[in-house]
C-alpha cells in the first residue's frame, strides 16, 4: 500500500487530501472550498464534495468521517463549504444517521488549528461565517478536553499548533505543539507513518510585527512526513503553508536550516502568488520585480524528482496575482534544477476540466496517477473506524 496526497480543483483555494499507507488509510484534510456551484449538477465545476466522499472512509455508525482536519488560516477559500458538508458539533449530538449516505454531514475526528490565527484574524480582518463556525467548534473542543482531558472521543479531539498569547495554551499541553516541535500520528493513530514539524505560525516579535501578524502571514506552515510502512527507508516531505508571504518565507529561512525545508513535495504558497517571492507587486513592476532570494531559498530546497503544485485557476502570461507567471517561472526553475515537474490543479489534466490531482508517494518520488487509477484505489474501502 502507498499514501498519496490528493489536490482538489477548487480555482484559487486549498484542499488537499492526505491517505496514509496504514491500514485503516488515515486520512488528513488540509483546507476546505467547496464552492456552491461545485454542488449544483448542473454547474461545471468538478463536484469536489462527492469526490472527497469517495476518497474517505466510514466509521462503526456509517457515518462519512476523516481522521483529522487542518485549517491553514481563516480565509474563505480555505475553509469555504465547511459547515454545509461538515459536522461541527459534540459526535454524541450527530443529526444526520437517518440521512441519506451522500447527504450526512463528515465527521471530524480531529481538529488541527491555530489559536493565533484566529487572534491575529479578529484584530485585522473579518471572519466569514464558515471561518466563525469552525473557530467556535475549535473552543468547543478545548473545553472538552479541559473537562475530559485524553478520555475524548474522536469527533470530539483536537490538537492545538502553536502557543497563544498570555498564557492561554499554557494548560493544553497534552494536545499543544510548540512553534518548532514534531508531532506524530493523526487521532491517536498512524504514529509510525505519519510526522509533522510545525514551522509556523512564528513568534511575534518587535520586528516587521505588522507584516508578521496579517491572517495571510499567520498561515500555518508544516512540513509533513509520510512513510508507506513502518519501516520506510525514505519517507516523503510535503511542505505546505496556506498564504503565507514573503516576509514569511525570509524569516523561516533564517530560523530553520535547510535540511528542515527540504521537501519532495511543495504547494506553491497562496496559489503561486508572487507575493511569496517579492515585496513588488507583480502588476506594477513586471519583470523589473525584485526576487527575494531569502524567501526563494526557503521555498527552493527540494529533493530530486520533487514536485511542486500550484493549487489555483490556470496559470496565463499577463499581470494576474495569484497565479501568477513569474512565479510559476521561479518554481519551474526549481523543478527543473532537481528533475522534477510543476503543476496546477486548474490545468490537469486540462483547462477545460480539471479533476483533482493524485500523487502517489512510490517510495522514492511522487507520481501523478490517472483518473481510473485513483478511481479503483477510493472503491477498495478501509475498514470501519472505532470510536
Amino acid at each position: 500500500m502507498e499514501s498519496s496526497v490528493t489536490f482538489f480543483p477548487v480555482g484559487n483555494g486549498d484542499m488537499t487530501l492526505v491517505k496514509l499507507a496504514d491500514a485503516d488509510k488515515t486520512a488528513l484534510l488540509i483546507d476546505c472550498n467547496i464552492r456552491q456551484s461545485a454542488d449544483d449538477p448542473d454547474h461545471t465545476d468538478c463536484d469536489v464534495g462527492s469526490d472527497l466522499r469517495s476518497r474517505i472512509s466510514v466509521d462503526a455508525a456509517g457515518r462519512p468521517c476523516i481522521d483529522a482536519f487542518l485549517l491553514s488560516h481563516p480565509d474563505e477559500d480555505h475553509c469555504r463549504g465547511l459547515e454545509r458538508h461538515f459536522w461541527l458539533g459534540p459526535i454524541g449530538d450527530y443529526p444526520d444517521d437517518a440521512k441519506a449516505q451522500k447527504d450526512k454531514r463528515i465527521v471530524i475526528r480531529e481538529i488541527l488549528s491555530s489559536p493565533i490565527v484566529f487572534r491575529r484574524a479578529r484584530k485585522n480582518h473579518a471572519l466569514c461565517t464558515d471561518a466563525k463556525a469552525f473557530n467556535k467548534e475549535a473552543k468547543r473542543r478545548v473545553q472538552a478536553y479541559r473537562q475530559y482531558g485524553s478520555s475524548l472521543k474522536s469527533g470530539d479531539r483536537i490538537r492545538i499548533l502553536g502557543e497563544d498569547e498570555n498564557g492561554k495554551t499554557d494548560d493544553l499541553q497534552g494536545i499543544l505543539t510548540k512553534q518548532g516541535e514534531i508531532f506524530y500520528g493523526l487521532n491517536n493513530q498512524a504514529q509510525e507513518y505519519f510526522s509533522a514539524a510545525l514551522l509556523a505560525p512564528l513568534r511575534t516579535d518587535d520586528d516587521g510585527a505588522e507584516e508578521q501578524t496579517s491572517k495571510n502571514n499567520s498561515s500555518v506552515i508544516i512540513r509533513i512526513s509520510i512513510r508507506n510502512n513502518h519501516a520506510s527507508e525514505f519517507p516523503a516531505y510535503f511542505l505546505t503553508g496556506g498564504d503565507a508571504g514573503v516576509y514569511i518565507w525570509e524569516r523561516v529561512w533564517d530560523q530553520y536550516s535547510p535540511s528542515e525545508l527540504e521537501y519532495n513535495l511543495l504547494q506553491a504558497p497562496h496559489h503561486c502568488s508572487w507575493r511569496s517571492l517579492s515585496y513588488d507587486s507583480w502588476s506594477m513592476c513586471g519583470e523589473k520585480a525584485a526576487l527575494s532570494e531569502k524567501a526563494r531559498d526557503a521555498l527552493g530546497q527540494a529533493l530530486s524528482g520533487a514536485m511542486i503544485v500550484s493549487s489555483s485557476k490556470p496559470i496565463s502570461d499577463d499581470d494576474a496575482d495569484p497565479p501568477c507567471i513569474r512565479a510559476k517561472r521561479e518554481f519551474k526553475a526549481i523543478t527543473q534544477d532537481c528533475n522534477g515537474v510543476f503543476r496546477c490543479t486548474g490545468e490537469h489534466p486540462s483547462k477545460v476540466k480539471p479533476s483533482p490531482l493524485v500523487l502517489r508517494w512510490t517510495g522514492a518520488q511522487f507520481v501523478a496517477i490517472s483518473a481510473a487509477t485513483a478511481a479503483a484505489s477510493s472503491a477498495a474501502s478501509a475498514p470501519p473506524r472505532a470510536g
